[in-house]
């Protein structure tokens, strides 16, 4: 039962209010000048608890700081290569400005002025997305624990990603970059194929199906930091892609007098082939290598864009371009190169225009 008491102070007479939380524990706010001021409390309590929007003053007093903490250790669903971009953006972006700023004073506005800061500051559209994400998703878990009616950070204006647009090689260039290359063998398979980096180098004798022509992709190697760290592919998920017939002398190449264990690609020491990096000051093998063929300065992941434009060339679907690249959904490959896929408008064109064409109204059409 709620009560309102009097008490004494130095200043004159005060009132306290002494109430039950929604968990049934006691509690009490003191401090009111007046009577009906505590009564005007007491009443907003009773009736945010009736609406299930009661809010614990203690709980709203956590800081960002102490609840991101809890946040990013329960990340553990992220892969390595997933989790290290986050906790960099926590620990650079997010924990400076709100570490030490409680739950209950965080601002829409403030949050608006402090993406506008990071994006005016030099910071691309991805940084500033992922650190917003960060805060925002602290806050999400705030107001499911019952430290904040909703959630200030969402609803902010963030700033828009433009994409990169893509490079597609020709098959001559694919070829000259391969004869070109230190790993021939590796090259075409990314371009043909369209494997990302990390499942190309993940590759292992076993996972090579020479008789129906078939890559079995079960792991994935990536580099995080100086650290190659194999796990699953993509959103955890195997799949099986197909290889050109012109690929396989080149593949029995790369597997010969090598156990079913060993790796398709290795590097100089055996292990994982690490990143082809491309930056001027520090040339990887396929940097030379694309320097030396002539063809458009791209990366090793780039190549994936021309593997998904021979394959739409080569009469390829949607969904087969999706399955061979990897994708979440045929709508994601969409997204991605819906560029690709001008020439099937062109095609419903010309098929509504022979339609049209062979059936009487067109000729009523052309006679008006």
């Amino acid at each position: 039962m709620a009560t309102i008491e009097p008490y004494d102070t130095s200043k004159g007479r005060r009132y306290r209010v002494r109430y039950r939380k929604p968990d049934r524990t006691q509690t009490d706010k003191r401090g009111f000048r007046t009577k009906r001021d505590a009564e005007l409390f007491l009443a907003s309590v009773e009736v945010s608890k009736a609406r299930g929007e009661f809010i614990d003053a203690t709980a709203s007093k956590a800081t960002i700081g102490e609840l991101g903490v809890g946040w990013l250790s329960r990340q553990t669903h992220l892969k390595p290569s997933s989790y290290r971009p986050v906790e960099s953006g926590w620990r650079i972006h997010v924990l400076p400005r709100w570490g030490s700023v409680a739950v209950a004073d965080v601002r829409r506005t403030d949050v608006q002025q402090w993406v506008s800061d990071l994006g005016q500051g030099g910071k691309g559209a991805t940084t500033v997305i992922r650190a917003y994400g960060i805060l925002a998703a602290i806050l999400d878990d705030a107001v499911a624990d019952r430290r904040a009616l909703s959630n200030p950070a969402r609803g902010v204006t963030l700033p828009r990603k433009t994409k990169k647009p893509h490079v597609y090689l020709s098959h001559e260039q694919v070829h000259s970059l391969a004869a070109a290359s230190k790993y021939p063998a590796l090259v075409l398979v990314l371009a043909y194929c369209g494997l990302r980096w990390g499942e190309a180098t993940g590759l292992r004798v076993k996972h090579v199906d020479f008789l129906r022509r078939r890559f079995m992709i079960e792991e994935n190697a990536v580099q995080v930091g100086s650290i190659i760290e194999v796990g699953t592919p993509k959103n955890h998920k195997k799949r099986t892609v197909p290889f050109p017939r012109f690929l396989a002398e080149g593949l029995a190449r790369q597997c010969e007098g090598k156990g079913r264990d060993d790796l398709v690609f290795p590097g100089e020491n055996g292990h994982h082939l690490r990143l082809a990096r491309v930056h001027e000051d520090n040339m990887s093998w396929f940097a030379s290598a694309v320097k030396r063929s002539g063809v458009p300065r791209i990366t090793p992941h780039d190549l994936r864009h021309s593997a998904a434009s021979f394959a739409v060339s080569a009469g390829a679907n949607v969904k087969a371009v999706q399955k061979m690249l990897g994708h979440s959904s045929a709508a994601m490959t969409l997204d991605v190169y819906a560029d690709l896929f001008d020439g099937d408008l062109d095609a419903v064109s010309d098929a509504l225009d022979n339609a049209v064409s062979q059936a009487s109204v067109g000729k009523m059409w052309a006679n008006t």
